[in-house]
């Protein structure tokens, strides 16, 4: 299996777990899975009235990963004229946020940052320089030229 199918089929993985899969034949059923996981959303809906939620996230590809995840559960995600980029906000029944939205995009989020460090590091490795190790640490300042 390649990188790219190892994290597809670990990002299969948590959304069952997320979604409330029992067995491992529900597991492989991703879309009765995501469609629990709605009728859970609906369901808090009813009960838990919607809060405006605001969500800043700290890069791109967090930001495409969560603004993904919402739609996924047919939320509709936005952000008001002069907020940056960064920042989604989400109408959403806050025991979903709690429950269900946010442990699993910071699962997600996890496997995707990791995965995205190890392309990374291969790239500069591999067409950059092979030495991908931090910068070294020295004792003090050096002096001033001049």
């Amino acid at each position: 299996m390649n990188d790219d199918a190892l994290l597809r089929d670990k990002l299969r993985k948590i959304e069952a777990l997320f979604a409330g899969a029992g067995t491992a034949g529900e597991r492989l059923a991703a879309e009765a899975a995501l469609e629990r996981v709605r009728a859970r959303l609906a369901e808090q809906t009813r009960q838990d009235p919607p809060i405006e939620l605001k969500v800043a996230l700290p890069d791109e590809w967090s930001r495409r990963l969560f603004l993904a995840l919402a739609r996924r559960y047919g939320l509709a995600p936005y952000r008001y004229r002069k907020q940056r980029r960064t920042t989604v906000m989400l109408r959403v029944p806050r025991g979903f946020v709690d429950d269900v939205l946010w442990p699993e995009f910071k699962e997600l989020n996890k496997a995707l940052q990791a995965y995205l460090g190890e392309v990374t590091v291969k790239v500069i490795r591999e067409q950059v320089h092979a030495d991908t190790s931090e910068a070294a640490e020295i004792a003090g300042a050096l002096p001033a030229p001049g």
